[in-house]
């Protein structure tokens, strides 16, 4: 049998990061990874998919919002492939939910479907939870209580930069009194912890428990109105000074409406060597640096999500601040 692990919690809560962070364990380097994401391209599978481990990518919507077929088909179709000598053979699945994914219709999917039930098992249902956001997010959007409540291992993380919130750690017990809580600073934390198995049965009692599980199994998932996806494009680099200021003002602007900003961006002083950028409400996160483009497009993307945001704004904030920085360089120096 090959254990299924989910990973589950709302946008900014740190599944990307823990994840690449797991995939670098010896343990896990047999891993295929499934990732779905809400948005108008996928750009979790371009980070993860740095690595050598084999990913399929479902970019065609939030994976709660598909037909069952989808997930299971999904996991049906990676296990065919591997017997048939197409990919390489894996030792287990991680499949990283949507930051917006009821994770109820995946679990009770998987559960339900015969087929995928001769081949696989699951493993553990992994919820981040962030220590800075958490407690707001929880009280805001029902997608993060269902995330929370049907949980294995509830795992903090962000605790480096707001400690361990006892408001949110008592939030969290009476949402799943029986979930183990741990904590994760940058995807650090021990693999053989947060997948160590978990009953079946109390998994099923669980899912019962969660407002709205019951009935049909395949039903879709619903999301919260007013959020929307915001993609910006970019053939051309981008001035650091100008990528910066343009991160800062969008974040201050916007405030709480920013549920998650995310990029893979082209600089103009490292143009061969890509910026991730992330940003959440008014917290924004120093760029990262990959060491070269995980795939042949060079090009920025970045993709923000959010409430109440003008889908004409981010772009022409763009552009303004771009050019005000450009018109201020000359022969490259500022004046």
């Amino acid at each position: 049998m090959i254990p299924v692990s989910i990973v589950t919690g709302f946008l900014g809560s740190g599944k990307t990061t823990l994840i690449r962070r797991l995939l670098l364990e010896r343990g896990f380097a047999r891993t295929a990874v499934i990732v779905n994401e809400w948005g108008e391209i996928g750009l979790d599978h371009e980070l993860i998919a740095s690595s050598d481990e084999t990913l399929v990518a479902l970019t065609t919507g939030c994976l709660c919002c598909r037909m069952r077929s989808d997930v299971v088909a999904t996991l049906l179709d990676l296990e065919g492939r591997r017997r048939a000598g197409e990919i390489p053979a894996y030792d287990r699945v991680l499949i990283e939910t949507s930051g917006l994914a009821d994770p109820v219709p995946i679990l009770q999917a998987l559960m339900a479907d015969a087929d995928a039930a001769e081949g696989h098992a699951i493993d553990t249902v992994v919820t981040l939870v962030d220590a800075q956001h958490g407690a707001a997010t929880l009280e805001r959007h029902a997608e993060a209580r269902r995330q929370a409540a049907v949980a294995d291992r509830l795992v903090m993380s962000k605790t480096d930069i707001a400690g361990r919130p006892e408001a949110l750690v008592a939030r969290l017990a009476v949402l799943n009194p029986g979930a183990a809580l741990l904590e994760a600073v940058k995807g650090e934390i021990a693999p053989e912890v947060v997948f160590a198995g978990s009953d079946p049965m109390a998994r099923v009692a669980r899912l019962a428990s969660v407002p709205g599980a019951a009935g049909d199994p395949f039903s879709r998932g619903r999301h919260a109105g007013g959020i929307e996806t915001i993609l910006l494009r970019r053939d051309r680099p981008i001035p650091a000074l100008a990528l910066a200021m343009w991160v800062q003002a969008l974040s201050e602007h916007c405030g709480a409406g920013l549920l998650r900003l995310k990029g893979l961006v082209q600089v103009d002083e490292q143009p061969d060597q890509p910026a991730i950028i992330h940003a959440v409400q008014h917290v924004v996160s120093p760029a990262e640096w990959l060491p070269h483009w995980p795939s042949a497009e060079h090009c920025t993307c970045i993709v923000i999500i959010g409430e109440g945001i003008p889908r004409y704004f981010p772009a022409r904030l763009l552009d303004a601040i771009e050019e005000e920085v450009r018109e201020t360089t000359i022969d490259g120096g500022i004046i």
